[in-house]
């Protein structure tokens, strides 16, 4: 399993249950990664969506007390992770929210992050993998310009990985 997402400097993911920063050129990494594969969020991420739609292409795994339809719907993490064993691990991402990510990323193999070089005034964070020891930076791409910002694609790999 592998979780995606783009950062800030403070590793903070988002605002106000939004994207801080619009990146059309990240938008197309996420798209052309993750179409014809897994995706598990929280119930506000796919809330976060436009028209809180499913993403298509995709199967999407939500945890929701409720069930949402369009998805696979799960209650709780042990009816997660016996979902997420009818898939092969290299193609599920998990795509937030935060605390999706806190709870989900020890279990991850690989994080695929776009570093953004700026504050974007975040009000949730994820885990910064830089301070983690189980985590090692193996891939950094160069500085890439998306909408006035500069960004880093980074790879980070799970040297204790979790199984479940």
């Amino acid at each position: 399993m592998k979780a995606i997402f783009h950062c800030d400097k403070r590793w903070g993911i988002g605002k106000s249950n939004g994207l801080m920063f619009s990146l059309p050129k990240d938008m197309k990494f996420f798209r052309e990664t993750t179409t014809g594969k897994v995706v598990v969020m929280g119930l506000n991420t796919l809330l976060s969506f436009p028209h809180a739609r499913p993403l298509k292409d995709r199967i999407n795994i939500v945890l929701s007390p409720t069930d949402i339809e369009g998805t696979v719907t799960v209650h709780d993490l042990d009816e997660l992770f016996i979902e997420l064993k009818k898939y092969p691990s290299e193609d599920v991402y998990v795509i937030g929210g935060a605390s999706v990510y806190r709870v989900l990323i020890p279990y991850c193999s690989e994080i695929l992050v776009t570093k953004v070089d700026a504050d974007g005034g975040a009000d949730v964070f994820v885990p910064d993998l830089d301070a983690d020891p189980n985590f090692a930076c193996i891939s950094e791409s160069a500085p890439v310009e998306d909408s006035g910002y500069i960004t880093r694609y980074c790879i980070y790999k799970n040297h204790s990985v979790k199984s479940f």
